[in-house]
């Protein structure tokens, strides 16, 4: 028998009409996300308002993991000021960004929210009194207490973000992350700019070390609305440019962490691969970021023999040199002395603030989209994502290890697949496709596994089919919360290797 309560999608990325949306009674929604909660790895992927004529529709879509399912359900309230909503945060945590937003775009308060403070500070909140100025920080009354500020203008290239700490001694009792400063109003474009063109080249400054990653969702949520159908080879592609992109940036964080700890050898490799890495992926499509390589419907940069016949010598080439330089890295004492049992996010912890990707999978959470969710070429591939469980900065390092060699073997598989289709008489991939006609009054979601986790987006339409409504989430609006607990009971000095070993997007937090 059918639930009436949710409407339930098998399909990633997947569309339903509006219509076909439950909308429940606030009480009933909250009885039911309660018992979805009480599943092993369902967590919330997006919850937002739509403004309708004559009510806020309050829209749900929870993963749930083990099913392989996207579970959408809904509540409305009245279009009017003052409303007042029990908080599902106070129950569960993993929903405090998402009423937070909710709470600074729409003045909706949550009764048992423990901190209903700003996300993104956008030019048309509701509530214009809340500033940066004015932000309430937490604060811990004591003589032998002192609070250290970092930011929010950092050295070097970082992007803006301010981080409080409370501390005793050295030891971090508490730190409080700030963002927002940048709220680029990037959700709002989505619906301003009509032109498909223009919103795939949105979709790729949405977090600039994840074009890729980004830019396949997009394609994929509009893709679903058109009712597309992708030639196989072109899915194989997407996957290759999508673990190119994983690639390069564990690479370059290991060079990262390398730095933190003054271990310029490691630092130095590493940073050069990632340039062999990034470099291969600029032959292809002109620039070293994947930009312009990924479109809804086709691509202007089809994989060639000659360029495939690259990607694979030099993956050759950065696996060996990698594997050689992370097992000096991982066997020296001076490394593993700072590596190990340093910043430590346990698995209860990961699971209560809803962790995803690295931040989870360091952390003992089988937690990857490429998994539960499979999208493009991972569709009917039993992935198996890499997991440990000491959730300390020697996890996250060494995941970034393992994650490489995972992705080296999913390019050649795709590669070989490629070959066998091609040798079978296969459809080409045409040219991109901007002038597509989308379902109207309905709702797609697209999820794809980035290389820092899982990415969101989800579209809604109007009666003429026009994009109404955008979410785009990075996985950091997740795993920010992830930092904040690992520095606790540290050394205020092992900051900038914990800050490091998650590398979190600031952009791809101020939205």
């Amino acid at each position: 028998m059918t639930d009436k309560r949710y409407i339930e999608l098998l399909s990633n990325p997947g569309t339903v009409k509006l219509a076909d949306i439950p909308v429940l009674e606030y009480p009933e929604f909250m009885d039911f996300i309660d018992l979805m909660m009480g599943e092993e790895g369902t967590h919330c992927v997006a919850y937002f308002v739509l403004e309708q004529e004559n009510a806020y529709r309050f829209i749900c879509c929870m993963a749930a993991d083990e099913n392989h399912a996207v579970v959408i359900l809904s509540h409305e309230q009245p279009l009017e000021p003052g409303i007042l909503l029990q908080s599902l945060t106070a129950k569960h945590f993993q929903f405090h960004a998402f009423e937070r937003e909710i709470h600074e775009n729409f003045k909706v308060d949550f009764a048992g929210h423990p901190w209903l403070k700003p996300v993104r500070y956008p030019f048309n909140r509701p509530d214009a009194e809340k500033v940066m100025d004015n932000y309430p920080f937490y604060t811990i009354e004591g003589e032998d207490l002192h609070e250290v500020g970092v930011g929010p203008i950092h050295a070097g290239i970082i992007e803006p973000g301010y981080f409080r700490f409370i501390c005793h001694g050295e030891k971090v009792l508490h730190l409080e992350i700030q963002l927002g400063y940048q709220h680029r109003g990037v959700e709002k474009l989505f619906t301003e700019k009509k032109e498909i063109l223009q919103q795939s080249v949105l979709a790729e400054s949405i977090a600039g070390d994840t074009v890729t990653g980004h830019s396949m969702a997009y394609a994929g949520l509009i893709e679903s609305l058109a009712g597309m159908e992708i030639p196989q080879n072109l899915s194989r592609e997407r996957v290759i440019a999508l673990e190119l992109e994983r690639i390069a940036v564990h690479i370059g964080d290991t060079a990262a962490l390398c730095t933190d700890i003054a271990y310029q050898f490691g630092q130095v490799v590493n940073e050069a691969l990632r340039t062999i890495v990034i470099n291969t992926t600029q032959l292809w499509c002109g620039n070293r970021f994947g930009k312009g390589l990924i479109r809804p419907g086709g691509t202007n940069y089809p994989l060639t023999e000659e360029i495939i016949a690259v990607v694979l010598k030099n993956l050759e080439e950065v696996e060996e040199r990698y594997l050689q330089v992370t097992g000096s890295l991982f066997s020296l004492p001076s490394v593993l002395g700072r590596f190990e049992g340093t910043g430590k996010v346990t698995t209860m912890q990961a699971s209560l603030i809803g962790a995803v990707g690295m931040a989870a999978k360091s952390s003992g959470m089988y937690r990857d989209i490429r998994w539960s969710h499979p999208f493009s070429a991972y569709v009917g591939h039993m992935y198996e994502p890499v997991m440990l469980h000491k959730g300390d900065v020697w996890s996250r390092a060494m995941l970034r290890k393992m994650e490489v060699e995972k992705s080296v073997a999913v390019i050649r598989e795709m590669v070989k697949e490629i070959g066998n289709i091609q040798n079978s008489g296969f459809k080409q991939a045409g040219r991109p496709v901007y002038d597509s006609e989308f379902a109207p009054s309905s709702l797609a979601i697209s999820m794809v596994e980035g290389w820092r986790g899982e990415i969101c987006h989800v579209a809604v339409t109007g009666d003429s089919g026009e994009i109404v409504h955008y979410k785009a989430k990075d996985p950091s609006f997740h795993n920010w919360m992830a930092l904040a607990l690992a520095v606790r009971n540290q050394e205020i000095s092992d900051f900038p290797l914990c800050n490091k070993s998650f590398n979190l997007s600031y952009c791809g937090n101020d939205l």
